[in-house]
């Protein structure tokens, strides 16, 4: 079985994990704002040595490919390129959306039930999915404004399950029957089986090309201060 570096770097969440043999081995992870391109490297490392190996021994990278923080993505990006470039490693690209919705336990779907993960995009808007139980996609990832009927359609005899940090603002604001708050963070343990079934269909993507999918140009203020 392969030994995958795992990163996910799509929200305020950095966090760095390692899978083989089917499982997670090291999970390192930091909450502190803004803090990606400093500690990024520095928890590979922390990851890396926790598991007794070495880069070289990396079978492939895998790196969230968005949506998310604008910023964070790039930051993945650009060290999970450079990764592979060095080792001649290849590279694995996932949907951050479908990261969360990996992180819901089976054992709490049934048939019926509805996983919307959602990730924050400021003040009332979300990135957001939706998946059958199965976890096959019903609504493909999206940036859409929250209101009470957003999810309405989903709503019924059955879960909905709510994951990622733009589900709590939703979930307080919308209070709904058989709707439940599963995990708000993100994490690259939750990378572990989407990794791994393209790394055994050698579904890569090319790293000299790649850019994460931001779905929405980032939010960038330009200066209007004049300079002469």
């Amino acid at each position: 079985m392969p030994i995958i570096l795992q990163l996910d770097t799509s929200t305020e969440v950095c966090s760095v994990s390692i899978s083989s043999n089917g499982a997670i081995v090291t999970l390192v992870e930091s909450s502190i704002p803004n803090s990606h391109a400093e500690l990024l490297t520095v928890l590979i490392d922390q990851s890396v040595q926790k598991a007794g190996i070495r880069l070289k021994d990396l079978d492939a990278i895998a790196i969230s490919d968005g949506p998310g923080s604008y910023t964070s993505l790039r930051i993945g990006a650009s060290t999970a390129k450079t990764i592979c470039y060095a080792l001649n490693k290849p590279l694995i690209t996932i949907d951050s959306l479908v990261i969360l919705a990996s992180g819901v336990p089976n054992d709490r779907l049934s048939e019926g039930d509805h996983i919307i993960p959602m990730i924050d995009a400021r003040r009332m808007e979300v990135y957001a999915a939706v998946y059958d139980y199965n976890r096959m996609p019903i609504v493909e990832k999206h940036a859409v404004i929250l209101d009470e009927h957003t999810f309405q359609p989903y709503l019924g005899n059955h879960k909905l399950y709510l994951c990622g940090n733009g589900a709590e603002k939703y979930y307080k604001a919308f209070p709904l029957p058989n709707v439940e708050l599963l995990h708000t963070s993100t994490s690259s343990a939750y990378m572990l089986k989407p990794a791994l079934e393209k790394f055994l269909k050698h579904e890569y993507s090319d790293a000299a090309y790649f850019s994460p999918d931001y779905i929405k140009s980032p939010n960038i203020t330009k200066s209007i201060k004049k300079l002469f």
